[in-house]
Parts: C-alpha cells; structure tokens; sequence
C-alpha cells in the first residue's frame, strides 16, 4: 500500500487556509496577513499533536491551537467559531497542480490511501476524499495516533497488511516514518523542508510523475 500525507504532499494547505484567515484578519482589521496567521497556528496546532498524550479530536487541537495564536499575538476573536470555519473551509483548499491528474495513474498500479492527522469529517470534505477508496483512509481518528509518534505509521502498516510505503514531504512526516521503521519517499513541495540534522528518505520525487517512475522501478516495494 502507497500513503500520501494529506496536507502536504496531496493538498496546499497553506494556500488555502491562509485565504481564510486573511479575510477574518481583514474583517477584524488584525495588523497580520493571513500567510502568518497560518504560520503562527499551524506551528501550535503541530506542537498539540505532538505533545498530547491522549487521542483527542483533530477539530480540538485546531480550536486550542487557534486560541493559543490569538492569545500569543494579542488578538481578540471567538477562537472556537474561527476554527469551525477553518475547518469548514477545506472543502476549497486546493490541490498541488500535480495531483488530480497525477494520482490516478499511481492508483491504477498501487492500493493507494492516504495517511493523515485528521478527522473523518475532516478528510470527506477535502478535494482529495474523492480520490481515494474509504477502506485505504487511515486517519488518527481511525488509528487513535498523531504524527509524528512512531505509533500511528506502525498501526497503519497493520491496517496495510504489513506492507507500506509511505510518501511524507514534510520533515516531521519524514523523521516519524522513518523511525517507525517505514519505507518513505519524499514528495518535494514548495514551502517544504527537511531537518538539516535529521533522518533522509534514500529516494526523493519531484512530483507526481517522477513518484510514478520510481514506484515503477521496485521504489514501493510494499505497493503491489
């Protein structure tokens, strides 16, 4: 089985949760742009998958998250309705140019799912749900796991059967695969990079087509 990383390697989050943000920024008359708003969020909402213990919903990491950024910078807002409407927002969160064409090919030859941080809710309103059969989604609500432990990339090998391959682009995707023993390729994308000190991938795509090519050579061993 082929899993992609949802927010990163299959869809420009940033781009589009930014686009929100900004315009709450700019009806409130926030002194931020949405592209820091974004920023400031997601570096707490990682942090908050990182350090809870317990499995809690992704929606609540987000409303927490959020409401950490507003309190750190000094904003003032109804964090929790903000959140719902990020949240609400993913539906219009764009693929990478790359994808909707790109990704098929690959299901064609490979079981192809995706493995992601966030809710069920969550993942069914994104461009990607259509893509992807429901038995090969693997979310942390259906894994009960955050990236980046070890545990959630062992649970979904489980749920593969034994056999995964993992296609990560962000660092902290890379370094929790890696350590969890699975086999990753890394998908490059703009905005992306790795850990100068920390674990590489022995191969690396480009994009989508280059991915295919080397899935086609024996890369993902565990995609037949």
């Amino acid at each position: 089985m082929i899993t992609f990383d949802l927010f990163s390697a299959l869809i420009d989050a940033r781009t589009g949760a930014s686009r929100v943000l900004a315009a709450i920024a700019a009806e409130r008359r926030w002194p931020i742009d949405g592209e820091r708003l974004y920023d400031e969020w997601d570096r707490r909402n990682k942090a908050s998958q990182r350090d809870e213990r317990e499995w809690i919903p992704f929606a609540e990491h987000c409303r927490r998250s959020l409401a950490a950024t507003y309190a750190d910078l000094g904003l003032t807002g109804p964090a929790t309705v903000d959140a719902a409407m990020l949240l609400g927002s993913v539906a219009g969160w764009p693929l990478w140019p790359d994808v909707a064409a790109g990704l098929p090919p690959i299901a064609a030859r490979h079981r192809v799912g995706v493995l992601s941080n966030v809710d069920d809710d969550v993942f069914a309103r994104t461009k990607v749900a259509a893509l992807v059969p429901d038995d090969a989604v693997l979310t942390s609500e259906r894994l009960r796991a955050y990236k980046p432990d070890p545990e959630i990339y062992r649970r979904a090998r489980e749920r593969a059967g034994g056999a995964l391959v993992h296609v990560a682009t962000s660092a902290r995707d890379v370094r929790g695969a890696l350590e969890a023993g699975v086999e990753v390729i890394r998908l490059r994308r703009p905005g992306h990079e790795l850990d100068p000190d920390g674990p590489r991938p022995p191969r690396e795509a480009a994009g989508l087509a280059e991915l295919a090519e080397l899935l086609s050579r024996g890369a993902g061993r565990a995609g037949g």
